[in-house]
């Protein structure tokens, strides 16, 4: 199912009313650059500019109604005038922009108007980039270009100075909950993922993810081991965490999820309830933040940070949360 123009509008309201302005005035541009980090609706709604474009029974002047058989076709991705490039390989080579150049010199198969989407444009090879340059050069009246990129910085300043740019801004994380519950994520899990990605794609693949949800499950167990001996928390971190969290990467996300618990500590402290992630474990945060001082909460968070940052400077990962262990247990003060 794809999300309709009121729900992208929400995720991207800026993008959206221009576009909106400019098909109720009928002065689209000829090419476009939708430029922003991965998962902030670039390909949606290039697909629902699409739809716009050649709907057969537009709503409202720009709202394409989703239901007439050129919204269908586009939907499913076999509209014969709309063409996808996306990368072969690592990279997108100059054969094929030729043969979407040899493509759109024939007339459209069901109207005059055509469009094509290159997906990673920065993707594009130095000749495959000339191509595609001698194309915008030359615009065809009915011929509608929309770019996709992550990395701006990568397209050359001759493309980019022919395109019209619509920067696409990171979902807030109350936006990107919405998001995520639209599609049937569970509202103790939602927010959650809210906090470690702002990337709808990312939250929802995690969503999915054995080896994530495991690993939340691990991080809640050695934090209530914490409150015990020093011995019982390394013991933990021997018999679950060590042999769950193998990577470099694993390991950032696993203090990630810890951080998240010790964030929800300080937001219980602060009479923020609300804000907390950990919504299954209220009752045990709670009873957590109580013996706590402030202080020491926050020595906790910034060990977890210092951790973080000598992971990422190649420090021995084993080592690293044995000693965070000790630093996690270490003086625990009453408020």
């Amino acid at each position: 199912m794809t999300e309709t123009w009121d729900q992208l509008e929400q995720s991207q309201p800026i993008v959206l009313k221009m576009l909106k302005n400019s098909l109720k005035k009928n002065r689209l541009a000829h090419a476009y650059l939708f430029e922003g980090m991965k998962g902030t609706g670039k390909k949606d709604i290039s697909i629902l500019l699409a739809k716009s474009v050649l709907c057969e029974n537009l709503l409202e002047g720009y709202v394409p109604c989703e239901t007439c058989s050129n919204c269908k076709r586009i939907m499913h991705g076999n509209h014969p005038d709309i063409h996808i490039v996306e990368p072969e390989g690592l990279s997108i080579k100059k054969h094929q922009i030729q043969s979407l150049q040899e493509e759109f010199a024939k007339t459209g198969v069901e109207s005059k108007r055509k469009m094509y989407i290159v997906s990673h444009a920065d993707k594009m090879t130095n000749n495959a980039a000339n191509s595609l340059l001698k194309f915008l050069e030359e615009p065809n009246a009915e011929t509608i270009a929309i770019l996709l990129t992550e990395q701006i910085q990568q397209i050359i300043p001759t493309i980019l100075s022919r395109c019209q740019v619509l920067s696409f801004t990171p979902l807030s994380p109350s936006k990107l909950v919405e998001q995520l519950m639209i599609k049937g994520i569970k509202n103790n899990e939602a927010p959650k993922l809210a906090q470690l990605t702002n990337n709808y794609e990312e939250a929802l693949l995690l969503s999915s993810d054995e080896w994530f949800v495991q690993a939340q499950k691990i991080v809640v167990k050695l934090y209530e081991t914490l409150k015990g001996n020093s011995l019982e928390a390394l013991v933990a971190l021997q018999r679950d965490w060590f042999i769950h969290f193998r990577e470099k990467d694993q390991y950032d996300r696993g203090l990630d999820l810890l951080l998240l618990l010790y964030k929800d500590l300080l937001y219980i402290q602060l009479g923020k309830q609300d804000k907390i992630v950990h919504i299954n474990e209220k009752e045990l945060l709670e009873a957590s933040a109580l013996r706590l001082s402030n202080h020491r909460l926050t020595e906790q968070i910034s060990a977890i940070f210092e951790a973080k940052r000598k992971l990422q400077g190649n420090m021995n990962p084993q080592l690293l949360m044995e000693q965070l262990v000790l630093r996690l247990q270490e003086g625990s003060s009453v408020v």
